[in-house]
């Protein structure tokens, strides 16, 4: 059977775009690799609880569109985001904020942990942040990098903070208020009954093949559609043929405990360097108010997740693009090679070497599809 759209990858961008395609009466087929849909939103009942196989996926955005459309597919409920910092048993606030300042240091008012940050960076001699370890002392303070930085990004990026860019700090919010709420965006939650549901809506009345491996089959499934949506690996669709583009894998190590609150937190951040896993992950508490727990609808059981950040190896699952200045210069020769490519559109992380939130995948596809019209 031929078809209008291929599309490889049933995660959030080639399940919105399947959606769309669908409306629009286009015949699309969607082949996943993994035994299930979703790609990493993926949720899983699991003694009652939905959890997140691939990492906790908050929705946030500002972006009024965005929300409304998401909201079509589920409910969301009002989690906020509020993670917890264990640095060797010291408990402190995320995102960086008054409560992590008087935590720190004892402050109590803005002016105060201002001096102190102030201080620390003249001490630190630094004026123009040329690497992540200095934009982090620039922005909190060494007592604060030392702590709640050096660690958790040195674990997560698997080098040294002096040898990673600025940037990738600047996405941390900084509030001189008492304010645990880590994301400044108007619309955040988490969609009641978990992400699944969502994206079997999406594809509902659309066929999909699980388990199948685009690449065990290239040249059958490249002549199945008149064109196809690749939100793969993009380096691995040309065969590497300038070489492999680097990613950070992640192991996930999920426990059932036999209690019904573990850490009273849904995202408890361990920002030592001795501590071998980034976080905890208490599935939970992203769908159940803490005003909840204990009652009789509440699990008396609960499932955490340990996350562990990896050096990637080719043939497992890439997680986030590595986008130094060698990997950027890399991809930008596949991206000319993709934009030669007549039927073939890629899309997502993968496709697109490029970290997105989850409102910012949905912002790309619908623009994708608007294109597509013109």
């Amino acid at each position: 059977m031929k078809y209008d759209f291929l599309i490889v990858g049933s995660g959030l961008f080639g399940a919105i775009f399947a959606y769309e395609m669908n409306k629009k009466g286009k015949k699309c087929l969607v082949i996943e690799k993994r035994n299930h849909i979703g790609g990493n939103v993926y949720t899983e009942n699991v003694e009652g609880i939905n959890v997140h196989k691939y990492g906790a996926h908050i929705f946030h955005t500002s972006n009024k569109k965005v929300w409304d459309y998401i909201n079509q597919f589920a409910e969301f409920n009002r989690y906020t985001n509020s993670p917890v910092a264990n640095y060797k048993g010291e408990l402190y606030n995320l995102p960086f904020n008054m409560n992590t300042f008087y935590q720190m240091w004892g402050v109590k008012t803005p002016d105060e942990a201002q001096s102190k940050i102030e201080e620390q960076k003249r001490d630190s001699k630094i004026e123009n942040p040329c690497n992540l370890e200095e934009q982090a002392i620039s922005l909190v303070g060494r007592d604060i990098y030392e702590k709640l930085v050096e660690g958790y990004t040195e674990k997560q990026w698997g080098r040294k903070c002096s040898e990673l860019p600025a940037f990738i700090i600047k996405r941390l919010p900084v509030r001189f208020t008492f304010d645990n709420n880590y994301f400044n965006d108007s619309y955040q939650g988490i969609p009641i009954g978990g992400y699944t549901g969502i994206i079997e809506k999406m594809l509902e009345g659309i066929d999909v093949k699980l388990n199948t491996d685009f690449f065990d089959d290239k040249e059958k499934y490249l002549n199945i559609a008149d064109k196809i949506l690749f939100t793969g690996m993009i380096d691995q669709y040309f065969d590497y043929c300038y070489g492999e583009l680097e990613y950070r894998g992640l192991e996930f190590k999920e426990e059932i405990l036999n209690t019904n609150n573990y850490q009273g937190n849904a995202v408890v951040n361990y920002t030592d360097s001795e501590t071998p896993y980034t976080r905890i992950i208490e599935h939970k508490h992203f769908e159940i108010l803490s005003n909840q727990l204990g009652t009789d609808s509440d699990s008396d059981k609960t499932v955490i997740t340990k996350e562990y950040p990896k050096t990637w190896q080719k043939g497992e699952e890439a997680y986030y693009p590595i986008n130094d200045d060698k990997n950027s210069s890399l991809f930008k020769k596949y991206q000319e090679l993709a934009q030669k490519e007549e039927n073939v559109i890629f899309g997502g992380r993968l496709g697109m070497y490029q970290y997105f939130d989850m409102w910012q995948v949905i912002d790309e596809v619908l623009k994708l599809v608007d294109s597509l019209d013109d």
